[in-house]
């Protein structure tokens, strides 16, 4: 498992690329929520993600290593951070993405210099094809969650937190394979034990919610969820253990849920964020979690939806009350 140095050292290795992003407040939605809710705005970091904290410190150390190529398999958002990181240090980027890739994402890769490869719809098989390509052409693949340097990056968001909100009760954390919450898990556990961390997932993207049930690594076929990257066909290897030693618990949300949620916060607050982060809100705003009169920070993970879906994303706000 990575520690809380491991996280420390991560912030030191990235601090020069990323954003320290902002924790905003809506008075709406704490009323609604009946808990004073911070939306940790994440969707405003480079590249539209959290991606670009654990992809700037893997990239970082494999150039120290002598990498002349690296690779990725990515729903869009890790591909994002990959290609940028790997451009900015001058290094050729493949990133092989679903056959049904959000176009936004597609074109974001490939303005970062990304080389597009398209495979399968589920991480399972995209996974197989970027290990390949990087071993024929003698590259280094670039897990998108499974890796201690990853996942140590994702957990700088933890200890931004932790500056920003000392107060915190308790943090919301999307789960897709698990590196974000893995690393936040460890921040906030290693920390102060107190801080209750949940995790939500889709319930067609429930992989983590499975395997936590059967105490054991399950594996889902593809689905079809809005929230596109939360599409994991499994927790990671080393994401796992760290979920299962610290998560308080894990919720699922419908995607009637995740609309109602991302409506709120593109009508009410005026922040573009993806379904796939909408979930956390979507969490409280439907009483999923044991909180209330209490200080909630909802991890917001990215911001990288397609413009011409949007129409098709919202639905009335009205409908909420």
């Amino acid at each position: 498992m990575i520690t809380i140095q491991d996280i420390r050292n991560a912030r030191e290795t990235i601090q020069d690329t990323i954003h320290t992003t902002p924790i905003l407040q809506s008075s709406q939605l704490s009323e609604l929520c009946r808990n004073d809710v911070f939306l940790k705005c994440e969707h405003l970091q480079k590249t539209g993600s959290f991606k670009i904290r654990g992809a700037t410190n893997k990239v970082k150390q494999v150039a120290k290593e002598g990498a002349e190529l690296v690779t990725a398999a990515s729903s869009g958002n890790h591909g994002q951070a990959v290609s940028f990181i790997a451009r900015q240090l001058g290094i050729p980027a493949t990133i092989v993405v679903p056959t049904d890739v959000n176009p936004c994402k597609m074109r974001a890769i490939e303005a970062y210099d990304g080389k597009i490869v398209k495979c399968g719809t589920t991480s399972a098989e995209r996974i197989p094809r970027a290990i390949k390509i990087a071993e024929e052409q003698n590259g280094v693949f670039i897990p998108p969650y499974d890796d201690p340097y990853i996942m140590a990056g994702q957990g700088t968001t933890g200890l931004e937190i932790l500056d920003q909100m000392p107060e915190v009760d308790a943090v919301v954390v999307p789960i897709g394979g698990g590196g974000l919450i893995s690393g936040i898990l460890t921040a906030l556990k290693e920390t102060n034990p107190n801080i209750k961390v949940y995790g939500v997932e889709p319930e067609t993207a429930n992989d983590t919610f499975l395997s936590l049930k059967n105490g054991q690594i399950t594996a889902i076929p593809a689905t079809s969820t809005i929230a596109d990257g939360l599409r994991a066909s499994q927790p990671g290897d080393m994401t796992f253990p760290v979920i299962q030693k610290y998560v308080d618990d894990l919720v699922l949300v419908s995607d009637d849920e995740i609309r109602q949620a991302f409506s709120f916060v593109m009508e009410r607050m005026k922040q573009v964020i993806e379904p796939s982060s909408a979930v956390t809100v979507a969490a409280l705003m439907n009483t999923k979690l044991p909180l209330e009169g209490k200080n909630v920070v909802t991890v917001i993970s990215g911001g990288n939806v397609d413009l011409a879906r949007i129409n098709s994303l919202m639905v009335g706000t009205k409908t909420i009350y």
